[in-house]
């Protein structure tokens, strides 16, 4: 999407080597160097659940209970990614997991208000603003999971397929296509928009 932030690494990649000890250290039991990193990758997992899931309250639980998993099965990380990408790898299937159990329906309450616009923007503007997010709350629920979580990491997030392809644990090939078949389904329920 235009405008989109492109971010070129994983979230705290720039303390990578710092992530691989405090991953160490907290397999070994070490609370506080697991807090550490809880701290460090929590408002970017936090941000994705949004995303993918689109109310707050179910976005911070699907990321505490990645978080409560990662500290449990920390002692089988390998360090083969990084810890914030094996983060995004358990956080997007808590999410997709919580896409499966609740489709077809989702909340359209959970789109909230359009911000409050400047003195400038006319009634009928912001008629048009609440409509297009609505119409694309509704266009997403149009997608697959899988389909959902390879858009929002690529548009929203700015992820390469590489990164996604890891995170969601499907082939670079197989995340290009469903990024392409979730832009077809965007464009063809939004073509009013256009």
């Amino acid at each position: 999407m235009a405008g989109a932030s492109r971010p070129t690494a994983p979230p705290g990649a720039g303390g990578g080597t710092d992530d691989a000890l405090l991953a160490v250290r907290a397999a070994e039991g070490d609370e506080d160097a697991f807090a550490v990193l809880v701290r460090r990758h929590a408002p970017a997992l936090i941000r994705l659940a949004t995303r993918l899931l689109t109310t707050p309250a179910e976005a911070e639980d699907a990321v505490q209970d990645a978080f409560l998993s990662a500290w449990r099965r920390l002692p089988e990380f390998q360090g083969q990614a990084s810890f914030g990408t094996w983060m995004y790898r358990i956080v997007t299937n808590r999410c997709l997991n919580v896409l499966r159990s609740r489709r077809p329906v989702a909340p359209l309450e959970a789109a909230g208000e359009v911000p409050a616009a400047e003195h400038t923007t006319s009634p009928e503007r912001l008629t048009e603003a609440r409509d297009a997010v609505r119409e694309l709350r509704e266009a997403l629920d149009l997608l697959s999971a899988e389909q959902r979580a390879c858009w929002v990491l690529r548009e929203l997030d700015g992820r390469s397929y590489e990164f996604i392809a890891d995170a969601v644990g499907i082939s670079q090939q197989a995340v290009r296509a469903r990024v392409f078949r979730a832009r077809r389904c965007l464009t063809q329920a939004l073509g009013a928009w256009r």
